[in-house]
């Protein structure tokens, strides 16, 4: 996709993992943009605001897939981290509170054994939600939609991921 000077503003792996966290939920392309771009901007920073975003699409993962534990550390991680970047989700273009109760809310939900739900993130700049809606648009995404209806390829997707280069990389 070709990007406009429009996008300075905010970077482009975060607005892609916005359009893929709204657009067709897929949280592990979700995770595979953003730990590409927190590997080239900050490596080995684990408190990265990125890594917190990274763990709460894990967590969502995690969670539509009934892994119910690993979603429960993944979101707790995720909002350890996010609860000391306030600045920098407020300039992210995120409303801090409604987040926060979202958080909250979420893990109350992975606690009780509640179904799996979809989640927005409560975006308060009216610029990137327009250039996000707009690239949904053009990649033919439904921004926000409810249809629970992901495929099973978006759902597993870590199942027809390519992992030689990882294992390589821990041998």
């Amino acid at each position: 996709m070709e990007r406009s000077i429009f996008f300075l503003r905010f970077p482009n792996a975060y607005i892609q993992f916005l359009i893929h966290f709204h657009g067709d939920r897929d949280y592990f392309e979700c995770h595979e943009i953003l730990e590409d771009y927190w590997k080239d901007t900050e490596p080995g920073n684990r408190n990265s605001i990125w890594v917190g975003f990274i763990q709460l699409a894990v967590a969502q993962y995690h969670y539509r897939r009934g892994n119910d534990i690993g979603a429960k550390k993944l979101l707790l991680k995720s909002m350890n981290i996010l609860k000391q970047r306030k600045i920098e989700l407020t300039k992210l273009g995120i409303d801090i509170d409604p987040f926060f109760v979202l958080l909250e809310s979420l893990y109350t939900s992975y606690i009780n054994g509640s179904a799996y739900k979809n989640i927005n993130l409560p975006i308060c700049d009216q610029y990137l939600l327009s250039i996000c809606k707009k690239e949904c648009v053009q990649s033919g995404l439904e921004w926000c939609s409810d249809d629970d209806h992901i495929s099973n390829f978006i759902v597993h997707r870590h199942l027809y991921k390519d992992r030689a280069d990882v294992e390589t990389r821990r041998k």
